[in-house]
């Protein structure tokens, strides 16, 4: 076994790498740039060595500068996370050559899935089904438009070197496929310098599904089952879950079977993950084979109890695999949500800045009987960078069942508090209590699809509502109780806390009657009902645990005048709780309306700007560009709702700009 590996990545995956090596006596090293000179991953290494500037071309995919710091520490094995360097077969190549082990499979089988025809060939020679279309050359958009019409529409028209989205067009007619082949084959070109395309069917109801294998160097295969990873914003995945709720043990079974030929056409060991698209038959057609370990592995581990970073470390130094197909069995369910530094109420922009607070759920058995997993790469005080990946931290639950495992998510995001950047925590918590995603009907586009106007946050359910004004009249008892006993105070002045109070939330007035005792507080509504709420919350806690009619409920809490702002289940809310009196007398207070910023350009996440597209005293159009802003290796155009006349520029290129500074001001 290897006395030393160093981990050529960063974040949270590196984090995950580390922990498996010090479980198994390894010692590690990481290597990090400028901007993560104080991230956890290298505070956790061993020993950790800098390789160059924050940007990833200029330290972590320069293959020079890793193999110095191989050569500097004496690492014998190399684990590349995924991203960066763990798909280029010339690396696996350089770590050959210099007598050093590649923890990942033969640089052969990385060559010949990163090319999606040849991949596709392979599989199809394999006898991997593969969707119908066509992987040769294709001359012009008027052989497009053929090939389109023989496969029959809709179509998908792909670059073959592509990913994330890009050089991908849907056509569903002869117009739509000569343009998408033009617009497929320029952005090819300019994003990946390979401008081959090729033409498939397009699968209508679409789900995605994975199979995860792994091979080791004696002709051992296995398969870990599927994930199911459907729930996909602008193709990049949000919320996985093991195993599907779709396929059944026979589908199942050939997926599987198919995923392990795949791998021994190729000669592939190590962990590897084949992706297919799965239709509303169960029919499944081949997508691609991520010759890595995937982002989404943990949910895998939680339902099978294998190691799959151990496994790839002990496939890598020669050992044979100490299972077989009949011994992995599927335990229970699992769930993971990928927390990003996103801010949904801003259609998703990225958003940089400290980590004012960062409290992850216990990891762990839950009092439930679940499992709370969080694989992370970041620290209260720490900060996220505008260079790298938006990723925060990988929410990880597990259940008896499907139902447990979303109830044990639920109550982990509330949990989860994170402070000081936007985030995408509420997204997630709506979408884990989402009755489409509930019933296991899913495809890849229900995000596009229950979310046609972005994210505009959650509208409790009555009876989540009703748990919750419980919860806030007792927490306010609670409260007012403590007030009642700040020390000084003039003997004959005793402050009597009442019973009755109403709680307005949601634009709503809720009337309650509380009776509490040693135990806890019984709320009595208006039509008779009641829910008993107990809790150990003290005023000042930004996390209150309750029991609200004998469920659990996790608020976070935060202080607003007269109530508190709660945020539960992807609602934001502010809740106030008055007496009978000063309620009747809020109703007949005039609404504050928001500040008019409809003459101003404002930035809308923190970043850089790249580029003012007008200048003062120009005639804009609707639509006409008027800044570029870059965060996150993303450039976002700014672009002018409607027509006006420029009165001022307050920014200028270069310009570093927190979330609504102005950018410029109209007439």
């Amino acid at each position: 076994m290897f006395k030393k590996i160093l981990i050529a990545n960063r974040g949270e995956i590196a984090c995950r790498v580390i922990k498996t090596a010090r479980k198994m006596g390894i010692k590690t090293v990481a290597v990090y740039s400028d901007a993560d000179r104080n991230a956890l991953h290298v505070k956790m290494a061993d020993e950790a060595v800098h390789i160059g500037p924050p940007p990833a071309n200029q330290s972590y995919i320069v293959i020079d500068k890793i193999m110095d710091a191989i050569r500097q520490t004496g690492a014998e094995a190399v684990h590349p996370g995924y991203g960066f360097l763990s798909e280029r077969r010339d690396f696996a190549a350089a770590l050959e050559a210099e007598g050093v082990v590649f923890i990942g499979p033969p640089s052969p089988a990385i060559e010949a899935m990163g090319d999606k025809i040849t991949s596709k060939k392979i599989a199809a020679e394999a006898g991997v089904s593969t969707v119908p279309g066509y992987m040769g050359l294709i001359a012009d958009a008027d052989e497009a438009v053929k090939i389109s019409r023989d496969i029959g529409y809709p179509v998908m028209i792909k670059a073959s070197a592509g990913g994330g989205g890009k050089g991908m067009r849907i056509a569903w007619n002869d117009a739509e496929a000569a343009e998408g082949f033009q617009s497929s084959k320029n952005e090819a070109a300019a994003s990946f310098g390979d401008d081959r395309i090729f033409i498939e069917k397009f699968v209508t109801q679409p789900r995605h599904i994975e199979i995860q294998v792994l091979a080791d160097k004696h002709g051992n295969c296995v398969y870990l089952h599927e994930r199911e990873c459907s729930i996909q914003r602008r193709n990049q995945k949000v919320i996985e879950e093991a195993p599907s709720p779709f396929l059944d043990e026979a589908t199942r079974k050939a997926m599987g079977e198919q995923a392990c030929a795949l791998a021994r056409a190729v000669g592939y060991t190590s962990a590897g993950t084949v992706e297919f698209i799965v239709d509303g038959n169960r029919n499944f057609y081949f997508l691609e084979m991520n010759t890595r370990l995937q982002v989404e592995h943990p949910v895998t581990e939680l339902i099978t109890g294998v190691d799959l970073v151990e496994q790839m470390i002990r496939v890598a130094a020669g050992e044979p695999l100490p299972f077989k197909q009949p011994d992995l069995k599927i335990n229970g369910w699992a769930m993971e949500s990928r927390l990003y530094a996103e801010d949904p109420y801003r259609n998703f922009l990225p958003s940089i800045g400290r980590l004012t607070r960062y409290r992850p759920p216990v990891e762990g058995r839950t009092l439930g009987g679940g499992i709370v997993r969080n694989d992370t790469g970041v620290y209260e005080g720490g900060e996220i960078s505008m260079y790298y990946d938006p990723m925060i931290a990988k929410l990880c639950t597990w259940g008896p069942t499907r139902a447990d495992a979303i109830e044990e998510m639920r109550l982990a995001l509330d949990t989860f508090e994170v402070e000081g950047i936007g985030h995408n925590l509420p997204f997630c918590s709506a979408v884990m209590d989402h009755p489409r995603f509930v019933s296991g009907n899913i495809t890849t586009a229900f995000i596009a699809e229950e979310y046609k106007e972005g994210f505009q946050g959650v509208t409790l359910s009555p009876t989540v509502l009703r748990r919750v004004v419980a919860a806030v009249a007792a927490m306010h008892r609670v409260a007012e109780i403590r007030r009642t006993r700040i020390s000084g105070t003039m003997d004959n002045h005793t402050r009597r806390v009442g019973d009755d109070w109403v709680v307005t939330l949601q634009g709503e007035d809720h009337p309650v009657r509380v009776a509490a005792d040693h135990e806890g507080s019984t709320v009595h509504f208006p039509d008779g009902t009641s829910l008993r709420v107990s809790s150990d919350w003290t005023p000042g806690d930004t996390l209150a645990r309750l029991t609200v009619g004998g469920d659990p409920l996790v608020l976070k809490v935060g202080k607003v005048p007269m109530g508190f702002r709660i945020r539960v289940r992807g609602a934001d809310l502010k809740v106030h709780v008055r007496s009978p009196r000063a309620a009747e007398l809020a109703r007949l207070m005039p609404e504050k309306l928001p500040p008019d910023t409809s003459k101003f350009l404002l930035c809308p996440m923190p970043g850089l700007v790249v580029k003012i597209s007008v200048e003062e005293g120009q005639e804009v159009q609707e639509g006409q560009a008027l800044a570029t802003v870059e965060a996150m290796k993303m450039e976002n155009i700014l672009k002018a709702e409607r027509k006006g006349m420029v009165k001022k520029i307050n920014a200028a290129p270069g310009a570093s700009l927190k979330v609504d500074d102005i950018i410029m001001e109209f007439e």
